[in-house]
C-alpha cells in the first residue's frame, strides 16, 4: 500500500511518528495524523482545508484541546456539561495531581523507539486507500488521509466536523 503514497502523505507518517514520540504516547493515533498533516503546510490535505476556508491554525489549536483532554471532543464536552460534568475541570485537576497534559500520553520520551500505529490508525490508512479506488485515483496523497480522517468516526473527525469539514464536502472539492 505504502508504494501508493505520494511524498506528502509519506511526510505525514513520518511526522506522525514525531507527534507521538513528542507527546510521549505509546501509540500513534489518528489525531497525531491530523497534527502531523497541519504542521506541514504543503501538503495537499493542508491545503485543500485553506482551499475549504477552514483556518489550519484554529483546527490544530482544537487538535490540541481534545488530544489534552485525552480524546473528549468538544462535543462530548457539551454533551458531559448538560449533565453537570465539567470537563476541563476534571482535566485540570488530573494535570494538577500527575502534571501537564498527563490525559495525551504517558509523559515519557520514547525517543529513537518504534510506535506503532493504534488499530484505528491502520484503519484510517485502509480507508485512505478505498477512497483513492473509489474516485479513481492510482496514488493516495495528503487530501486522501484528511478524507478518511473525517470519514473514520473519532476525535479526528469530530475536530474536523467542528469546522464544517466532512467526507462529503471533502468528496466534492476533490472531485
Amino acid at each position: 500500500m505504502f508504494e501508493r503514497f505520494t511524498r506528502d502523505a509519506r511526510e505525514v507518517v513520518v511526522e506522525a511518528q514525531r507527534e507521538a514520540q513528542e507527546t510521549g504516547a505509546a501509540e500513534i493515533t489518528p489525531l497525531h495524523l491530523l497534527a502531523a498533516m497541519l504542521r506541514t503546510p504543503e501538503n495537499a490535505g493542508t491545503r485543500l482545508l485553506t482551499r475549504l476556508g477552514v483556518s489550519v491554525d484554529d483546527v490544530a489549536a482544537e487538535a490540541g484541546r481534545v488530544r489534552r483532554r485525552g480524546g473528549i471532543s468538544e462535543a462530548d464536552v457539551e454533551a458531559l456539561g448538560e449533565f453537570g460534568i465539567d470537563v476541563d475541570r476534571i482535566v485540570e485537576r488530573i494535570e494538577q495531581a500527575h502534571g501537564p497534559a498527563a490525559l495525551s500520553g504517558n509523559g515519557k520520551s520514547r525517543k529513537g523507539k518504534h510506535i506503532p500505529f493504534a488499530g484505528e490508525s491502520k484503519k484510517t490508512l485502509e480507508l485512505c486507500l478505498k477512497e483513492v479506488v473509489r474516485m479513481g485515483g492510482k496514488t493516495l496523497g495528503g487530501e486522501h488521509i484528511l478524507l478518511a480522517l473525517a470519514v473514520q468516526r473519532g476525535p479526528a473527525a469530530d475536530v474536523l466536523a467542528r469546522f464544517d469539514v466532512d467526507a462529503p464536502r471533502l468528496r466534492q472539492a476533490l472531485s
